[in-house]
This record gives C-alpha cells, sequence and structure tokens, in this order.
C-alpha cells in the first residue's frame, strides 16, 4: 500500500476538526507561513511538507492540553500520515511534554519558531500599528529582556533551537518576522497600517 502524504487542505480541515479556537487557529497559521518560508530561504526541496507540519504542529492543543505532543502521535497515526511528519510534528514539545528530540532540521527550525512567533505577536500587537508590518528586530529584542513581557514564552528554548540550528538569534528573529508579514492579513496582524 503507498504511504498517504497530506496535502495542504487535507491537513487544515483535519486542524479545524479538532480546534475552534481563534487564536490558536491564527498561530497555526503563522507557524505554517514562517514554516514555509524557512523551507523557502534553507532551499529546501518539499516546502509543502514544512508547511504542513507547522500548520497542524498544535493538533492537539484545544481537545487534549494535558496530552500535548502524545495525542498527536495516536491521531495522525490512524490516519495514517507518514512517521516523518508525525516525529516532526511530536518533537516541537522536546523537554516540555515529550522526549522526541528535533533531530532534522525542520524540527528544530519548528521547536525554535514556535516560541518565538508567540513574542513577535504579543510585540506587534503592543505597537502603535497593532501590525507586524513595522514590527523590527531591535522592538523584539527589547521585548526579550523584559522577564515580566509574555512571560509565557520560553526565551531558553528560542535560544537553545538557534544554537541546534547553528544560525544568529537576530537572523531568525528577522526571518520569522518576514514570514509572519506575508499572511499580516490572516493571522490578524496588518493592524492599522
Amino acid at each position: 500500500m503507498e504511504k498517504y502524504v497530506p496535502n495542504r487542505d487535507e491537513a487544515f480541515a483535519l486542524f479545524k476538526e479538532y480546534n475552534s479556537n481563534d487564536s490558536l487557529l491564527k498561530h497555526a497559521l503563522t507557524v505554517e507561513a514562517v514554516m514555509l518560508h524557512f523551507a523557502e530561504i534553507l532551499g529546501e526541496s518539499d516546502k509543502e511538507k514544512w508547511r504542513i507540519i507547522g500548520l497542524v504542529h498544535d493538533l492537539d492543543y484545544e481537545m487534549y492540553p494535558d496530552q500535548h505532543c502524545t495525542k498527536v502521535v495516536e491521531i495522525l497515526k490512524e490516519k495514517n500520515w507518514p512517521e516523518d511528519y508525525i516525529h516532526a510534528i511530536a518533537s516541537h514539545g522536546w523537554n516540555i511534554c515529550t522526549e522526541i528530540e528535533p533531530v532534522e532540521r525542520m524540527e528544530k527550525v519548528l521547536y525554535t519558531i514556535d516560541e518565538l512567533t508567540g513574542l513577535i505577536t504579543a510585540t506587534a500587537l503592543l505597537r502603535p500599528s497593532r501590525s507586524i508590518l513595522d514590527t523590527t528586530v531591535a522592538s523584539v529584542k527589547k521585548k526579550w529582556k523584559q522577564k515580566g513581557f509574555a512571560a509565557g514564552v520560553n526565551r531558553e528554548i528560542i535560544e537553545h533551537g538557534a544554537q541546534m540550528l547553528g544560525l544568529d538569534l537576530d537572523y531568525i528573529i528577522e526571518e520569522t518576522i518576514k514570514g509572519m508579514q506575508k499572511v499580516a492579513e490572516e493571522i490578524g496582524l496588518k493592524g492599522n497600517l
């Protein structure tokens, strides 16, 4: 039997089957866009795979918050998703809610930018424009230092991810912003620019 490989529409339908929360949907679209952006700038051949993994990475979060990154494995195995997709999705919770370590470059990018998109979103929403379109690396770095700001964002994970990738943190922030800017309207961050 040929292995099933999901397309973007199927992945999105599956995500919506398990999630109705608007902020989770916007986060999924954010991470999808950033994963696609990184696939493009890193010259990856299977950009669709990167984007789909970004889109469904929090599939189990709304319905099964206590089983995050473990329930998704069960769901996707039942749906006959490829093992490498499942591993990538589960690995973004490494040392948080799973022991599955990110090994592939795609997995390390997801692990790094998942938390980072939260910090960037919070930074953008505090700008006078409430927009990602004029959000800068400097503005994100300024908020980064304020421990009380977006306190739920684990900055150590982002730093560790950048080290695993061997990429400069400022570069990762800059490219994450660029990826988010491509979908500013869909993720509610176009603001009043």
